[in-house]
């Protein structure tokens, strides 16, 4: 599998990052023996991008990828993240601090390759976002601390929230990574955003974070499976998912992602999330496009899709034409 450069961290990442979230759930509600097997074939794949966090699943899903990575005595890279809830904002540095020791613990590490900031950030700091002052002057300086004693090779932030706040944070914060909605419904964060576009508008800012030599991770780039074109949801998966940067609500995403079928009937791929992932992992910004599954079988055919590579000029507009009718 391809891999790219992390920004300027000078890690190597596969194109294709396996999520171990609760939107596919694999990692939060399959058995060990499974989830050993995804996170062993996963590898097998070439991917070396393994993306977890506390709140998926409340642990759960860090203390699996943990007993998965030592059982195949794999070494990959690695990040989890950190959410400040609201009974914890008057302590920022302090929660920020004793997350990544449970991290660790769960993860059965000492360090960790990337440790991020799961919180949005706004103009107005509204909860549960925080302002970039709160980000600058009280998240930065732990982060940078917890790096230099050595519980995390690199840090980052989730780049949702306001456009202004996030190139601010990242211009001054030092941040190496950041995640960032990218989907063939809404490339705004590229790509210059459509008139008359329902989406929301990201106003270029993995564009923005790339030029600054930030690792960018796409995240939702099936729009939380939005894009198979199908409202139904995997019993291991959250029943409901909410739209992040998209459309109205997920049966408004999914309709979306079906007036691209012709696609399909076209020959340019196989089905829809095949295109959304050949057109999520095309850019050279991005460095990592991060999938989650609720099962192998889900795995094996994101990786075929990806190794069937860029989507060609008659296909890009093809998609522009769809989707301004």
């Amino acid at each position: 599998m391809e891999q790219r450069q992390l920004g300027r961290t000078g890690i190597s990442v596969s194109v294709l990052g396996y999520g171990c979230g609760a939107i596919g759930g694999l990692m939060v509600k399959g058995s060990a023996a499974e989830q050993d097997r995804a996170i062993g074939r996963a590898i097998d794949h070439g991917i070396t991008y393994f993306d977890t966090a506390y709140a998926y699943g409340d642990g759960v899903s860090e203390t699996n990828l943990g007993r998965a990575l030592k059982a195949l005595r794999a070494t990959v890279t690695v990040g989890t993240k950190v959410r400040v809830y609201p009974q914890q904002r008057g302590d920022i540095a302090g929660t920020v601090a004793a997350s990544i020791e449970g991290s660790l613990a769960r993860l059965g590490s000492d360090c960790v390759d990337i440790y991020q900031l799961h919180n949005p950030i706004t103009l107005d700091g509204a909860e549960p976002t925080f302002t970039t002052e709160q980000i600058l002057n009280e998240a930065v300086p732990v982060l940078r601390r917890l790096r230099e004693q050595g519980k995390c090779r690199f840090y980052g932030i989730t780049g949702l929230g306001d456009a202004a706040a996030v190139r601010r944070v990242l211009e001054e914060g030092g941040f190496a990574t950041a995640q960032m909605p990218y989907n063939l419904l809404n490339p705004s964060g590229i790509a210059p955003w459509p008139a008359g576009s329902a989406m929301p508008d990201l106003e270029g800012r993995v564009a923005h974070a790339a030029s600054r030599d930030v690792g960018v991770m796409a995240i939702r780039i099936l729009a939380g499976g939005a894009l198979s074109g199908s409202e139904a949801r995997s019993p291991l998966g959250v029943p409901k998912v909410e739209p992040i940067a998209s459309g109205a609500s997920y049966a408004a995403d999914v309709a979306a992602a079906r007036r691209l079928m012709p696609m399909v009937a076209a020959g340019h791929v196989k089905d829809l999330v095949e295109l959304a992932l050949r057109f999520a992992a095309m850019p050279k910004q991005i460095s990592t496009a991060i999938i989650g599954t609720s099962s192998i079988a889900e795995l094996d055919h994101a990786v075929a899709a990806i190794q069937r590579g860029p989507l060609p000029a008659e296909a890009l507009a093809m998609i522009t034409a769809l989707q301004a009718a």
